[in-house]
């Protein structure tokens, strides 16, 4: 779980409800906040480097004696139009959105098998359902995390390991500034100006109903705690809109109701 956002109003959650939490971040050292909490370890774990991931999950068995739940939660956005994002950028996006989450479940995976149960659940976007313009590596990363978490649930579930996703929209937490903060951008692209800006006026007038953290922490919780195999939940009034509208139109309505209707574009 990531030190801040999701991550920690995740972390918090569960640990107010009586749960054990394992709380990694690439930085616990900074942590001031979880590691106060009786019931909570914070440790070091980069989803990038593996050892790490190992090293977390020997730690928390043996603070705890067992695992039941892993939430996967690291995870940026790589934002600006696609001709301007580096394959540097586009391969870090995937690291660490993509491989980051493969990474930590093949480590979770063959201990849950060996004690014959466990839980994954991995947060995803509405993003890896439907699509916004400027951020092609960002959603991209999240549909290829959809469909790797779909087809390998049916894989776990034969080891009665379940596997969810959670699939929030706006979350009023520092995914944006961070990410805002990585948008790539190149001065000669002076043709998609015009695009760009109306797009950004868009995305702006949607990013104005966010959720919070804590709400898409809360609906994590029900995910883990609700005794279905349910894949996918969504979280906000906007993701949900977003995903209805997506699966309830053919694909060419649902293509102009974005370009006319959502984006206003010519």
């Amino acid at each position: 779980m990531h030190q801040q956002g999701i991550g920690k109003a995740t972390a918090k959650h569960f640990s107010a409800n009586g749960w054990n939490v394992i709380a990694t971040m690439r930085t616990p050292e900074k942590e001031q906040e979880l590691s106060l909490l009786d019931n909570v370890l914070v440790t070091k774990l980069d989803v990038r480097d593996e050892q790490t991931i190992k090293n977390a999950i020997a730690e928390g068995l043996q603070k705890f004696g067992k695992i039941d739940l892993v939430v996967n939660n690291a995870g940026y956005g790589q934002y600006g139009i696609f001709e301007s994002v580096t394959p540097e950028q586009i391969r870090a996006q995937f690291e660490t959105n993509v491989f980051g989450v493969m990474n930590v479940m093949r480590a979770i995976v063959p201990y849950y098998r060996s004690q014959n149960e466990g839980m994954i659940i991995n947060i995803s976007s509405a993003g890896g359902r439907i699509t916004l313009p400027l951020i092609s590596t960002y959603m991209s990363s999240k549909f290829a995390l959809e469909g790797f978490s779909e087809s390998v649930s049916y894989e776990l579930a034969s080891q009665n390991i379940i596997l969810k996703l959670v699939e929030p929209g706006g979350v009023d937490t520092p995914f944006h500034i961070t990410s805002g903060e990585k948008f790539a951008l190149n001065p000669e692209l002076k043709s998609y100006n015009e695009f760009s800006e109306n797009v950004t006026k868009s995305i702006s007038r949607l990013a104005e109903g966010v959720t919070s953290a804590h709400a898409v922490a809360e609906v994590v919780f029900g995910a883990a705690t609700d005794d279905t195999d349910t894949l996918r939940y969504q979280s906000g009034e906007d993701s949900k809109a977003w995903i209805k509208a997506r699966t309830s139109m053919a694909d060419g309505e649902y293509m102009n109701h974005m370009k006319n209707n959502v984006f206003q574009l010519k």
